[in-house]
């Protein structure tokens, strides 16, 4: 009897970590409600990461910032519906100032004259691929330095901001 007892743990034990393995597996992925196209990406006024601009740094950038558009969408467009974000122009806010010398060139410095502007073009097709909305939109915040920024550390604060008001006004939050 004595024997048994710490086999019977051992199987009672391994059974209770099959059954937590089954409960935290991830649920299947949905759809992404959103896709982005970045149109011309070279030509995009300042998506820089860097006084000398490389093409490692748009791309995270931008990679960024179609990952923010996707997660978000999920808060704006119904399931089963599509939104297609067509991005045509990209100037991040703030601006590298090299002629304060070689310490200075890449850093990225925020004054009221360099405010974040992003040029789209959008289309919300429903689940029956009917166009439900669409439109151009220039956003821009000339006063960006004065808003109540949740994520300081973020550099693309004031980007994600734009586009999150943007989804504000344009679309219905989804229940």
């Amino acid at each position: 009897m004595k024997t048994k007892l710490p086999q019977l743990l051992l199987a009672v034990l391994l059974g209770l970590a099959s059954g937590l393995a089954l409960q935290a597996a991830p649920a299947a992925k949905s759809e992404p409600r959103a896709d982005v196209i970045f149109f011309e990406r070279e030509k995009f006024t300042d998506v820089r990461d860097s006084y000398m601009e490389t093409p490692k740094g748009r791309d995270a950038i931008l990679a960024q910032i179609k990952d923010y558009i996707v997660d978000r969408a999920k808060w704006y467009v119904p399931e089963g519906s599509k939104l297609t974000v067509t991005i045509n122009d990209i100037d991040l806010a703030g601006d590298f100032e090299p002629e304060r010398g070689v310490r200075f060139q890449d850093i990225r410095m925020m004054r009221e004259i360099y405010p974040p502007r992003i040029k789209l073009a959008y289309k919300l097709v429903d689940s029956s691929g009917n166009e439900v909305q669409h439109g151009t939109r220039e956003l821009t915040d000339l006063s960006y330095l004065q808003n109540l920024q949740f994520n300081p550390n973020d550099n693309l604060r004031f980007e994600k901001q734009l586009l999150d008001d943007w989804m504000r006004k344009d679309f219905k939050r989804v229940k």
